[in-house]
């Protein structure tokens, strides 16, 4: 918190990874900045352009006319991103060079959008006497808060898995769809409910490959047999945060590479999940006549069901934005705009609800949130598989009255 002074100028930055809606989060807070006689000014390149501002020659201004050319429906961000921890970096004078930028450029304050590793940062300018409010982004939905581009990460999701079943269904394949997420398996859930698919493995419950091959095939070989062209598909979202028995991430080499974060870089989960159920595929006799008895097999060539594992990767974070998304983004940055111009930093938004402008420390707002599991067992009452034998879901009723607030789980 800071005594309530009035802001003039603002500088905008985005970071950390791109998503749906922070363009949204650029128009509200320019658009709301204009209307309170104030101007709002892009840094570019994320906390790399912040360390670099000092030596630009201009900033672009956020008037009317370049509002109009911020589209909220495009992902992504005018702003720019980069993965920049400022504590890091090997300058023993980073502080005073960011406030020598802020000044050279007269900014009042600064509106950042990114998510926990984004949030860290906003806390270490805030101790620094550097005004921030965090609006917050991340397509992987951890954070306390809901996030802008988790809804329209999510959309992207189940999309690709739904299509995917085409082909899986022309092949019989088993598909596996690796998704972004990290530690936490936020965005698999969601999107592999929307989708119907199957199975859904997160990071939050250790994998029984037992527990999903007894799934799997049940409704692989029902699907087939039962079909009259002998057609059908099973479809299995991992998050890239899955562990394998040893409890450990899965990375790209023997030596997990690291962010600048210095989170490891997840890689190689689907691929793990598919070795797994080929293996047990080949050891087990009934898969053998099944692949008879529906006419597919072809000794020494075709033995097996094919297991094909897909990463759609950046594509659940680029395109378009969702409805939902943009009408969030507007929202939050506009607040983090009032917010800074009444004073008030070191904190992120938590929502706009009923005109109430909501917000919470942002060392609180990035303490990561799981996966509740009571949602899983929800879902487990249909038959969803997510790594382990189904768990008995004991319903809690609930009478609501008057408006229901929005939830981000």
């Amino acid at each position: 918190m800071s005594e309530k002074a009035k802001m003039k100028n603002i500088g905008i930055i985005t970071s950390g990874g791109d998503c749906g809606g922070l363009n949204a989060v650029v128009r509200g807070a320019a658009k709301t900045a204009l209307m309170r006689g104030m101007r709002t000014f892009i840094i570019p390149n994320g906390y790399a352009g912040l360390y670099n501002l000092v030596e630009f020659e201009k900033l672009v201004c956020l008037d009317e006319e370049r509002t109009d050319h911020v589209n909220s429906s495009f992902a992504g961000s005018d702003a720019g991103h980069s993965r920049v921890k400022i504590s890091k970096i090997a300058d023993p004078d980073k502080y005073d060079r960011i406030l020598m930028g802020l000044r050279k450029f007269n900014l009042d304050g600064l509106l950042i959008s990114g998510g926990d590793d984004t949030g860290s940062v906003v806390v270490d300018l805030s101790e620094h006497g550097i005004p921030c409010v965090h609006a917050p982004k991340t397509m992987d939905l951890d954070l306390q808060t809901y996030s802008v581009g988790g809804d329209s990460a999510i959309n992207k999701i189940a999309n690709i898995v739904d299509d995917l079943k085409t082909t899986g269904t022309t092949h019989n394949r088993v598909m596996i769809i690796e998704v972004f997420g990290r530690y936490a398996g936020h965005t698999a859930f969601r999107g592999g409910v929307a989708a119907d698919a199957d199975c859904i493995l997160i990071p939050e419950i250790p994998v029984d490959f037992d527990a999903v091959y007894a799934h799997l095939k049940h409704y692989y070989i029902r699907r087939i047999l039962n079909s009259d062209v002998h057609s059908g598909t099973y479809t299995i979202v991992v998050a890239e945060g899955v562990k394998g028995e040893d409890g450990k991430h899965f990375s790209d080499g023997e030596v997990q590479a690291k962010d600048s974060f210095g989170h490891p870089k997840l890689a190689g989960a689907g691929a793990y999940i598919r070795k797994r159920l080929e293996d047990m595929m080949r050891e087990d006799p009934e898969i053998k006549q099944f692949m008879k008895t529906s006419g597919m097999y072809v000794p020494g060539v075709f033995e097996i069901p094919e297991v094909r594992e897909v990463i759609p990767s950046h594509i659940v974070r680029s395109g378009s934005t969702s409805a939902y998304d943009v009408s969030f983004g507007k929202e939050i940055g506009s607040a983090a705009v009032i917010l800074l111009d009444e004073g008030i930093s070191g904190v992120t938004v938590v929502n706009v609800y009923n005109g109430k402008i909501r917000y919470m420390p942002t060392a609180e707002a990035i303490a990561q949130r799981f996966v509740n599991l009571e949602s899983v067992s929800f879902y487990e009452q249909m038959d969803i598989c997510f790594g382990r034998y189904r768990q008995q879901y004991v319903p809690v009723l609930e009478e609501q009255h008057g408006a229901a607030e929005r939830i981000c789980d």
